[in-house]
């Protein structure tokens, strides 16, 4: 714990940038002896201005300490580039964090085959998707799928990960008891339970434009391997691609429509060469040499609307939105397929109350999530969870219009 104390002095320095205190652990080793070295010590360090030198002799550790006190009272750990546990893979990385903080299950990185999915915030229909069907996939085939809980491809690439039973890293662009977005909380409290959240910024910072950028760095250097499911030519998705080429991670991107915007970005990456992605094996088997433990060949069904199918649903749903009105095809409800038989009475073992509720509201005539919510009383951030679960089961499925229809018979 004294030796924390150094560690977190050293980067609450106002105005000592990170890659300055990387400078200074490479001349003294670690931070307890930057703590007592002097002034004459320090000019030693050419790499230092004398403006960062003048603020190596603060030697206040009181917002150190608090720090501290802030951690041990909510549960989080930290980390330091000096410990046993580090990642190599995040520390030969330039400008590796000084310092984690972390709460949850902490991974070895180092033979973990750690994806990152990535995605634009504004992730269309079809790019929530296949986020989910990447993060599904490459967790059934043994990966571990990292990303920045950031609303749209992000948290699809979480979602999946969680849907398939694994543990998923999220990097925070914010303190560690910070949620951001907040239409993520469940989500944080998902991944808090069974993975981890990670930031190298301390508890109570609140986000900003310019942490979202330097924690890219992070996501990718954590990880073996990058996908891209959706972003435009000028996305900041594309800043953590940057990061990604420049740690010598394979890249990969989801092709997309060539007139989406959220398509654009993914597209020019695979004519300059990233591997082109449909499904999480794509990956996994270029990762399999290198992670013969993890990886294995899986075999399952994918939920219809992140399965074979999701990429000819996403051009159209990248497509103009039909009306509000608009009713789906004909041919594409009444598809002739086998529907499982449930008997309510006898599955209240096998699904949640939510679950039931919807089994009992939905039916061959398609409704919105609102619509759900409204008649089957639930608020709609559970009708989303319940539906996912229930896709994956194949005892719905999603339509046109952004609506769902029953696809069992149901026997209450």
């Amino acid at each position: 714990m004294a030796e924390l104390k150094y560690w977190l002095w050293l980067r609450t320095l106002r105005g000592l940038s990170n890659s300055a205190c990387l400078d200074l652990l490479a001349h003294f080793g670690d931070a307890e002896h930057i703590y007592y070295a002097d002034a004459e010590e320090y000019a030693h360090v050419e790499q230092l201005t004398k403006k960062q030198r003048s603020l190596l002799e603060n030697k206040d550790t009181a917002a150190a300490e608090a720090i501290l006190e802030q951690c041990a009272a909510l549960g989080i750990s930290i980390l330091t580039i000096g410990d046993a546990a580090y990642p190599d893979r995040l520390r030969a990385i330039p400008d590796a964090p000084c310092v984690l903080y972390w709460k949850g299950a902490w991974p070895d990185f180092d033979s973990e085959a750690a994806v990152a999915v990535i995605g634009t915030r504004k992730a269309t229909p079809y790019g929530i998707r296949m986020g989910e069907r990447l993060g599904y996939t490459l967790s059934k085939g043994g990966a571990y799928v990292v990303s920045g809980l950031a609303a749209g491809g992000d948290a699809a690439g979480h979602r999946g990960a969680l849907l398939a039973g694994k543990r998923t890293a999220a990097v925070l662009g914010g303190g560690i008891d910070v949620v951001y977005p907040r239409e993520n909380a469940a989500l944080y409290d998902d991944i808090a339970a069974s993975g981890v959240l990670i930031s190298e910024y301390p508890p109570g910072t609140e986000p900003k434009g310019h942490h979202f950028l330097e924690r890219n760095r992070i996501i990718s250097g954590l990880s073996a391997a990058v996908v891209v499911v959706e972003a435009a030519l000028r996305s900041g998705t594309l800043n953590t691609v940057h990061h990604a080429l420049e740690q010598s991670r394979d890249v990969y991107a989801v092709p997309g429509p060539v007139d989406a915007p959220c398509s654009q970005g993914c597209n020019r990456l695979i004519q300059e060469g990233a591997g082109l992605v449909s499904d999480g094996w794509d990956i996994l088997r270029d990762l399999q040499p290198r992670f013969p433990q993890r990886i294995e060949r899986y075999l399952f069904d994918l939920p219809p609307s992140i399965g074979r199918g999701a990429a000819e649903k996403g051009t159209a749903a990248q497509q103009e939105a039909p009306a509000e009105d608009a009713v789906p095809a004909e041919n594409e409800i009444d598809k002739t397929e086998e529907k499982a038989y449930i008997e309510i009475e006898n599955s209240r073992d096998r699904f949640t109350d939510d679950q039931i509720q919807l089994l009992l509201t939905l039916s061959e005539h398609p409704m919105t999530v609102d619509d759900l919510a409204e008649t089957a009383q639930i608020p709609v951030r559970r009708v989303l969870s319940a539906l996912t679960d229930l896709e994956i089961d194949a005892l719905v499925r999603q339509v046109s219009g952004n609506r769902y229809i029953l696809n069992a018979l149901i026997k209450e």
